[in-house]
Formats: C-alpha cells, structure tokens, sequence
C-alpha cells in the first residue's frame, strides 16, 4: 500500500513537472522576403539610386526635375522603403515590393497615412571617381 502511494505521488510530482508552457507563447518568426529588385537598390551607388528613384517618382506620374538626396528608410511590411527628395524640396516615399512593384507617396501625407517618416537611415554608398 505504502509503494503504491509513494508511486502515485511520484508520478504525480513528474507531471506537475512537465508543466503546461501554454502560457508562454513561442516568440514569433519574422519571415522576410525580399525580391531581387529590392535588394538591388541597397547595392547602387548614389548616382545610381538617384536614377532609379526619380524614375520611379516620373512613373508614378509624378514630377521631380533634379534629385538632391536619396536612401533607404527602413522595412515596412513586405515593402522596402526609400525616400527622395528634390531640388523644389518637395521629398517622396517610394516603396518597393517583393514582387517589383512601386508605390510612391508624397512625404508630407505620411503622417496622415500612419506610413514611417521619410527620415534616411542609410546612404547609398558614394559614386566611385572615375
């Protein structure tokens, strides 16, 4: 009788041990894709990137003659986002897919969106001399 009982409060001891995790969710993974497009534009110099941004700003049927500045923001969502500004001061949030696509947003409409300001967080790298 007496094994019995120790044997039932052992195994009762071991399954109490065991515990229910439940209350502690695993962390979440961050997945991240990435197109080719959207990596790209990380490798371009700055000339380069100016380039492409403003031709993704005039695709979008939008105006910017001269770009004065131009860099990466930071990921939002799936998007990649980068932002231009130009010589009229007038700046833009350009976004990139994971499937190549472009959206492009006037800086001063981001707030309202509750889009990331268009604050450069990093610099293409410079334009080697020739």
């Amino acid at each position: 009788m007496r094994t019995r009982i120790s044997a039932t409060i052992a195994l009762a001891l071991l399954a109490s041990g065991c515990g229910d995790n439940s209350s502690q969710p695993a962390p979440a993974k961050q997945i991240s894709v990435r197109s080719e497009q959207q990596n790209a534009l990380h490798n371009l110099s700055e000339s380069n990137l100016k380039i492409a941004l403003r031709r993704a700003i005039y695709d979008s049927g939008k105006k910017c003659n001269t770009l004065t500045d131009a860099g990466y923001v930071q990921e939002y969502g799936n998007l990649s986002m980068w932002t231009a500004t130009c010589s009229t001061k007038q700046s833009f949030a350009i976004f990139v897919g994971p499937d190549g696509s472009i959206q492009v947003r006037d800086c001063r409409e981001v707030e309202q969106l509750k889009l990331p300001a268009c604050v450069i967080t990093k610099r293409p790298k410079p334009d080697r001399p020739a």
